[in-house]
């Protein structure tokens, strides 16, 4: 058998050395180790940019679902001033159709509180309103006009003055002014239109004359060496201008509009204070009077107040207020309006004649 193994081709030759092979099958390895840790290396870095770009993918959502609510809330809040500014709005309507007080025999108030104007609370419009409102009451015994009032612009005065005569010629029923702390200027203007006024004995009223209040600075800017730029076309059409001198026809001019101005009030008063007005020459004169004084020139027909008015006219003594209620947001916005035109400098519209105590 061993003869045979010595006789076969596939033994015989020179023996290979272990260790020759088994370097080569050493150097396999080696290689394969080296490409494994290029590609770990690579994965990990695509690892890593991808987790990076996911946090900033995290990041972008996160700002625009921060965003998107800042942009719910403030919309939100635009809707609810909308929905007050529209209720208070509503509120306002309703409220100015709904007269204050009780029901039964009353006496139907109108309040005439402050300066009179067409920008102000007391305005010809809403006063007329409530005085009509309280006019077509059945209810209401008397129209009581409740002044509190220094006076104001002649137009709305006069405005309030004939609706008041309008109606006292009806006679239906008796329209009383009664005057708290003062009722001159435009303020009596608008009494003397009353069947009847009552007074404190140290309320103020009267005043009848007209005003016009200014400053003359044409020597003032001359002094600062400021140039007064002024285009018109009329000689006088800016004659009012303070910084501009004002001549001697252009005063004479102005003081016959005070004067005509002056006779429409004048004219007012007697027509409808009556025979009742004592003759003396001061009372035409601007001059200002208490009640008590007022009641001796015929300027009041009673001494008392609103709670003894009701007393003597009700057996159970009550008022409502007929005056219509401020739209809270209206007068917010004229209140705007009012300082916005002062900041920008625009020039107020008003009549500068004035039915007011100063």
């Amino acid at each position: 058998m061993s003869n045979e193994s010595h006789d076969d081709k596939w033994t015989q030759g020179p023996e290979v050395p272990p260790d020759t092979s088994g370097g080569s099958a050493d150097s396999s390895p080696a290689s394969a180790d080296g490409s494994d840790d290029a590609e770990t290396l690579r994965e990990r870095q695509r690892l890593a940019q991808l987790a990076m770009m996911d946090r900033w993918m995290d990041g972008v959502l996160k700002e625009q679902r921060r965003s998107r609510r800042w942009k719910l809330f403030f919309r939100f809040l635009f809707a609810v001033l909308i929905l007050a500014s529209l209720a208070l709005a509503g509120y306002g309507v309703f409220m100015a159709q709904q007269p204050e007080g009780p029901a039964g025999p009353h006496l139907g108030l109108v309040e005439v509180d402050g300066v009179i104007d067409a920008e102000s609370p007391a305005n010809a419009r809403r006063i007329i309103d409530g005085v009509e409102r309280a006019w077509e009451n059945d209810d209401a015994e008397a129209v009581v006009l409740h002044i509190d009032s220094p006076g104001g612009s002649p137009v709305q005065a006069q405005r309030i003055y004939q609706e008041i005569m309008r109606l006292r010629e009806k006679g239906d029923k008796p329209i009383i002014a009664v005057i708290e702390d003062i009722g001159a200027s435009g303020g009596y203007y608008i009494a003397a239109a009353a069947d009847e006024i009552v007074a404190s004995p140290s309320s103020l009223v009267g005043s009848i004359g007209v005003i016009y209040s200014s400053f003359g600075l044409d020597e003032a800017i001359e002094q600062l060496g400021i140039e007064r730029r002024v285009f018109t076309a009329g000689e006088n059409k800016a004659f009012l201008d303070p910084f501009s001198e004002l001549d001697e026809n252009q005063r004479v001019f102005w003081q016959d509009v005070l004067e005509t101005t002056h006779e429409q009030f004048i004219e007012a008063v007697e027509r409808g204070r009556g025979d009742r007005l004592a003759d003396n020459d001061d009372l035409f004169s601007g001059l200002i009077w208490t009640g008590e004084q007022g009641l001796e020139l015929g300027l009041v027909d009673e001494l008392g107040s609103l709670d003894s008015l009701a007393r003597e006219r009700l057996e159970e003594p009550q008022w409502r207020n007929y005056t219509p209620s401020l739209d809270p947001f209206d007068r917010l916005a004229r209140r705007f309006g009012q300082v916005a035109a002062e900041w920008l400098g625009v020039p107020r519209t008003d009549s500068p004649i004035r039915y007011q105590a100063e």
